[in-house]
């Protein structure tokens, strides 16, 4: 029976093993090579332990942790949307559930109905864990388009409202958090790496 279990769990790391060949749109500090999904995790996990005193409320850190290491494993199926899509809606969608459903069921019951539960919560955004979350998702692709001189709002002709609106929901998980982002926003228009709209 033990041995049942263990090879759930074995046959779920393989699985995820393709989060690893997810390119997002994004780029690694200083670089110009595209993150994927796999080190995008691991860096959202690493800055919830360091930024956890600037959340708005206290947070149980294991558990953003986990959000943050598995809210993207459904891609596997679903694939990356570009947060600044202009076609395609950034949300939870079916396709994004039935991936869920289908790559967590791998495991053992308890643990899938854990880790559907954990990644639904992120996408739901109420409680403070996921609003703080979601706030390390946001923050991190601002950190990189600023220090690739605009990155992929560049790239995309993504102006400074679209900015502001997608990148607000930081201020849900930390208004600290969101009053230097908002300071990164401004330096960017003024040093010519973001445009207003004229």
């Amino acid at each position: 029976m033990e041995f049942e279990r263990l090879l759930k769990q074995v046959e779920f790391i393989h699985e995820i093993d393709k989060v690893k060949y997810i390119f997002r749109k994004t780029r690694l500090f200083n670089s110009p090579r595209h993150e994927n999904d796999a080190e995008h995790s691991w860096h959202l996990a690493i800055m919830a332990l360091l930024l956890a005193e600037h959340a708005n409320e206290p947070v149980d850190v294991l558990k953003v942790v986990k959000m943050l290491l598995i809210h993207d494993v459904v891609e596997i199926d679903a694939g990356d949307i570009f947060l600044y899509d202009s076609v395609v809606a950034h949300t939870n969608t079916e396709a994004e559930q039935k991936a869920a459903e289908r790559i967590f069921g791998l495991l053992p019951t308890e643990q899938a109905n854990e880790y559907i539960a954990i990644w639904q919560e992120f996408e739901d955004s109420e409680t403070p864990e996921a609003k703080f979350a979601r706030a390390m998702d946001r923050l991190e692709p601002l950190l990189q388009n600023v220090s690739n001189g605009g990155g992929t709002w560049k790239e995309f002709s993504v102006d400074y409202g679209k900015v502001v609106e997608k990148k607000s929901v930081i201020k849900n998980g930390s208004e600290t958090l969101w009053a230097f982002a908002k300071q990164l926003i401004e330096e960017s228009v003024e040093k010519g790496i973001l445009h207003k709209k004229t």
